[in-house]
């Protein structure tokens, strides 16, 4: 299978839309319950076309999507981006993931940021295991981070420096 990157554009809203909605869906990955539309992605990438945002392709579809947003709004902060990542769930565990967290990693070096960081479900081994495989550290826990379906969820932040952007 070839696994192609690029960088995610409006018309990917409709794929995005539906991959993220598997992960809103799933309750491992994030503290959303609304479901998105594709509307609502194609217009969050436009506003965020300056930010770190790819697509993996596989045979011309769209099968997983990574982006990193502004960490803080301070001028301190300028430089670290905080991504998120999701698959389809007909695309795990064949390499879309690590291929895709990757090449974020290398978009965000591009644009100049210098690190950056995620909160993952302490449950979800298998992002977990991701991130470690490409480079990331797991830095601490938030626990009790945020009520989900009404239980708590603790969250595993991680961060990767990206050494080569800093000054």
């Amino acid at each position: 299978m070839e696994i192609v990157v690029r960088r995610a554009v409006p018309d990917d809203g409709s794929r995005i839309a539906d991959i993220y909605n598997q992960g809103i869906q799933a309750r491992m990955a994030t503290f959303e319950t609304d479901l998105r539309t594709a509307d609502e992605q194609r217009q969050w990438i436009e506003e965020h076309s300056g930010a770190p945002a790819v697509v993996a392709v596989v045979n011309g579809v769209v099968v997983g999507f990574a982006h990193a947003a502004a960490y803080r709004s301070r001028p301190c902060y300028r430089g670290i981006g905080e991504f998120s990542m999701y698959v389809d769930a007909n695309s795990r565990s064949c390499g879309v993931g690590k291929t895709l967290l990757n090449a974020l990693v290398a978009e965000a070096q591009e644009l100049g940021y210098w690190k950056l960081v995620s909160r993952i479900f302490d449950c979800n081994t298998a992002s977990r295991k991701l991130c470690q495989a490409c480079g990331f550290r797991e830095v601490g826990i938030y626990e009790k981070h945020g009520k989900l379906d009404g239980r708590w969820i603790d969250c595993v932040i991680v961060e990767r420096v990206i050494t080569e952007n800093l000054r």
